[in-house]
């Protein structure tokens, strides 16, 4: 069985053997879309994070019974043309659940002290040039007592409740906007905004998440609270938090997803000093990337044994 990596830069450092041992095992590092045709043209399956596939690519590989896609997501796959060609499609859920709650409450802590504002300061001299010991120029603020929001309560919300909880923070639990919930612990989505010290974001993109944080919402918020989303780039509108932070709405903000990745023209978020940006890296703790390549490798493994259920069955 041939086994055709298309995108092997996405999965950095981790060990490929784990799914290589699978079979005949072809690797490319990056694929571009004209690339892709003669790439899968004889493979049986294929293994991608973000390479497109539609009716075109589909069209090229005869042999494409399996298309495994390393993320939870999977967007990038015609669901409906593949089911009709009857090539199953297969995502890794959860793999992704302590390094996103890890990288979640590290920019809490980092945000709460203040910690890249100093940094910036020492490096800058002014550690050097005071008259006392410390530099006491930025707030720092404790979590314990503080109280955690969280939209989006899946895996990632509940872990990231439970380590604040841990903290000594008090949690607290949005109803998304046009959702319907069985459970009534949930607090109506306006009362988590003007409550919560920490407001995580930790649900998917949709029509109905796009732009959720918007101007209204983020003047709902106090102005010593924070707002922190490593879920996806477009459900806080980045100019309505840019106009935040530029006059103090909020105190301050941490994003590893932008509305466009990568952001090759910049963004006015990058000359403010209180928001953290990361490069769309809080899934990517080296276990993380193996418990995914592990997940790819099940899947392979159920596809031989004729028992995977691919997305859309």
């Amino acid at each position: 069985m041939k086994i055709v990596l298309l995108d092997s830069i996405t999965l950095g450092d981790a060990d490929l053997s784990i799914i290589g041992n699978e079979g005949e095992f072809v690797t490319y590092e990056m694929t571009a879309p004209h690339q892709v045709a003669d790439r899968i043209k004889d493979a049986e399956v294929v293994v991608a994070n973000k390479v497109y596939f539609g009716k075109e690519e589909m069209d090229s590989a005869e042999n494409l019974k399996l298309i495994a896609v390393t993320a939870t997501g999977y967007n990038n796959v015609d669901i409906e043309e593949a089911n009709k060609r009857g090539i199953k499609v297969a995502n890794v859920k959860d793999y992704s659940t302590e390094s996103v709650a890890q990288y979640t409450i590290s920019c809490m802590m980092s945000l709460m002290m203040n910690l890249n504002r100093y940094d910036k300061s020492v490096k800058a001299g002014e550690w050097g040039t005071s008259d006392i010991f410390t530099l006491l120029k930025y707030p720092v603020t404790e979590m314990n007592g503080k109280t955690i929001g969280i939209v989006g309560y899946g895996a990632i919300g509940k872990r990231v409740g439970e380590m604040a909880k841990a903290l000594g923070m008090k949690l607290i639990v949005a109803k998304r906007p046009g959702a319907v919930y069985e459970d009534s612990e949930r607090l109506e989505f306006q009362e988590v905004l003007k409550t919560a010290d920490v407001l995580c974001i930790h649900c998917p993109l949709s029509d109905e998440t796009r732009n959720l944080i918007s101007h209204k919402e983020l003047d709902m918020m106090k102005k010593k609270s924070i707002i922190i989303n490593p879920a996806r780039g477009g459900i806080i509108d980045e100019k309505a938090l840019t106009y935040a932070l530029q006059n103090e709405k909020i105190a301050g903000a941490a994003l590893d997803v932008l509305e466009t990745e990568p952001p090759k023209d910049g963004s006015p978020l990058f000359s403010l000093d209180n928001v953290l940006i990361t490069p769309h890296i809080a899934w990517s703790t080296i276990e993380s990337r193996t418990r995914l390549l592990e997940g790819v490798k099940k899947n392979i493994k159920d596809f031989k044994l004729g028992i995977l259920k691919g997305i859309g069955e």
